[in-house]
């Protein structure tokens, strides 16, 4: 059964390691670009199979209204069964205990779908991450 919390300390090494290997590694993108300034201020969100991590997410505060999810991910082997559904309604859940009133977030060209069918709106075209990977700019609203 899958289990979705945030990673205890202990755990911090290996969800940061999933977090790289997912998001980072296959553009050849060194150890550490999968993390930024927001971390200790940030909510984590991981998913374990047992003990082992298999999906992660992160909130953090843009504003007193806005927050921002970064670095969304679930190994290849766990996806289309609910886990980053789940993931981003405990994101949801610790937004409206900081009564936030909107979640931004860049998806990945491939990830836009997920978020439509999750309530997110498309806004704008965003970056594109390494000079390969095209992002947009999605929004979704806590009114």
């Amino acid at each position: 059964m899958i289990g979705i919390r945030e990673p205890k300390k202990e755990e911090l090494d290996s969800y940061y390691q999933l977090r790289w290997e997912l998001l980072r590694k296959p553009w050849n993108q060194p150890k550490g670009s999968e993390k930024d300034e927001l971390e200790e201020e940030a909510y984590h969100i991981a998913a374990f199979d047992n003990d082992k991590l298999v999906g992660v997410g992160r909130l953090h505060k843009n504003s007193d209204e806005e927050g921002q999810i970064r670095f969304m991910a679930v190994s290849q082997d766990y996806r289309k069964q609910g886990i980053g559904k789940t993931i981003l309604s405990k994101i949801h859940e610790k937004a409206r205990e900081l009564k936030l009133n909107k979640i931004v977030l860049n998806a990945r060209k491939e990830a836009v779908p997920f978020y439509k069918k999750l309530g997110y709106k498309k806004t704008a075209k965003s970056h594109t991450l390494f000079g390969k990977i095209e992002h947009f700019r999605m929004e979704y609203p806590f009114n």
